[in-house]
């Protein structure tokens, strides 16, 4: 199967195993999913935050009670 160029950016493929496959247009692989569909979502976020830059992550605190 040839490759879909999604937003003049990248492209997704089908490869093995009924995997999805994302690459920028230089051939550097991207992101790998179970579908077509949240490849495409999932690169478009990824590249979005190369652009823009992610922010920053938050860290949460607390306790568990009670035995473990």
């Amino acid at each position: 199967m040839e490759p879909k160029l999604y937003d003049e950016c990248f492209y997704v493929q089908e490869k093995k195993y009924g995997l999805w496959y994302s690459t920028d247009k230089d051939g550097n692989g991207l992101i790998t999913s179970l579908t077509e569909k949240l490849c495409v979502s999932a690169t478009r976020f990824y590249l979005k935050g190369r652009q823009e830059g992610f922010s920053e992550s938050k860290v949460y605190e607390g306790e568990v009670g009670g035995k473990l």
